[in-house]
C-alpha cells in the first residue's frame, strides 16, 4: 500500500591490562546468557548459528549486493521490479521476512520512503535488525502525513518537484528503496558500488554515500 504525499566478568587485574574488559552491558548479557544456558533454555550452539547469522549472513550489506547488482546489470533490475523475492532469491538471500518483497526504485521524478505504520514489518533478510527510530511512534505516523520533513530531520533535502511516495509495509508486505546510483560511478566494479549504499537509502530516509575525493578511497 502507497500513499502518496555466557560467562560472568571477574574484573581481574590482569584481563583489564590485556584490554580485555567489557562493558556493565555484556557483562549481563554474558551472565543472562550463562544462567539460560544452564538452566536449558537456551542451546549454545543454536545461539552461536544466529549470532553468526545476523555477523555475516543478514543485514544492510545483503540489501547493497541488491542494490549494486541492479545497478549494473538492466536485466537483473528489471526482474528485481518486476517481481523482487526471486530476483532476490538469486543472489542467495531470504528468509523469514522477506517471503514477498516489493522493490520500488527512486528516479529524479519520485522518491519512495517506507514505514510501518501498525507496528514494525521489516524486510530482515536484505537489511538486518531494523533501526530504533524504524519502530519508534513519531517515525511510524510522520512519515505518512509529513514525508517530505521526516526527510529533512535526516537531512536529505530533495527539489519540490520530486514527488515522495510512502509505502507501507506489512507482514505479508516488505518494501526495500531501489536508490539512484550516484553519478560518476561509471566502471565501478559491483563492491564498490555496493560500499556506497547505505541502510537508510534502502528505507529511504537517506542517500547512498558520495563519491569518494581522496585517491586513497578510490575504489579499485
Amino acid at each position: 500500500m502507497s500513499h502518496d504525499h555466557a560467562h560472568h566478568e571477574h574484573g581481574h587485574h590482569d584481563d583489564h591490562q590485556h584490554g580485555s574488559e567489557i562493558s556493565p552491558v555484556e557483562a549481563r548479557v554474558r551472565a543472562l546468557e550463562s544462567l539460560l544456558t544452564e538452566k536449558g533454555y537456551v542451546d549454545p550452539a543454536a545461539l552461536d548459528a544466529l549470532i553468526e547469522l545476523y555477523e555475516t549472513k543478514v543485514g544492510p550489506h545483503a540489501g547493497a549486493r541488491v542494490v549494486a547488482r541492479a545497478w549494473v546489470d538492466p536485466a537483473y533490475r528489471a526482474r528485481l521490479l518486476g517481481d523482487a523475492t526471486p530476483a532476490i532469491a538469486e543472489l542467495g538471500i531470504g528468509g523469514r521476512g522477506g517471503e514477498h518483497m516489493v522493490v520500488v526504485e527512486n528516479t529524479p521524478e519520485i522518491h519512495n520512503l517506507v514505514v510501518c505504520t501498525l507496528c514494525s514489518c521489516y524486510p530482515w533478510p536484505v537489511l538486518g535488525l531494523p533501526p530504533i527510530w524504524y519502530k519508534a511512534p513519531p517515525y511510524r505516523a510522520r512519515a505518512v502525513i509529513d514525508p517530505r520533513g521526516v526527510l529533512a530531520d535526516f537531512g536529505v533535502t530533495l527539489p519540490e518537484t520530486t514527488r515522495i511516495t510512502v509505502w507501507d509495509s506489512t507482514a505479508e508486505t516488505r518494501y526495500m528503496v531501489l536508490p539512484m546510483r550516484p553519478a560518476q560511478t561509471e566502471g565501478f566494479s559491483e563492491e564498490a558500488l555496493a560500499a556506497l549504499v547505505t541502510r537508510d537509502s534502502m528505507i529511504g530516509t537517506g542517500l547512498p554515500k558520495g563519491i569518494p575525493t581522496t585517491p586513497l578511497e578510490m575504489p579499485v
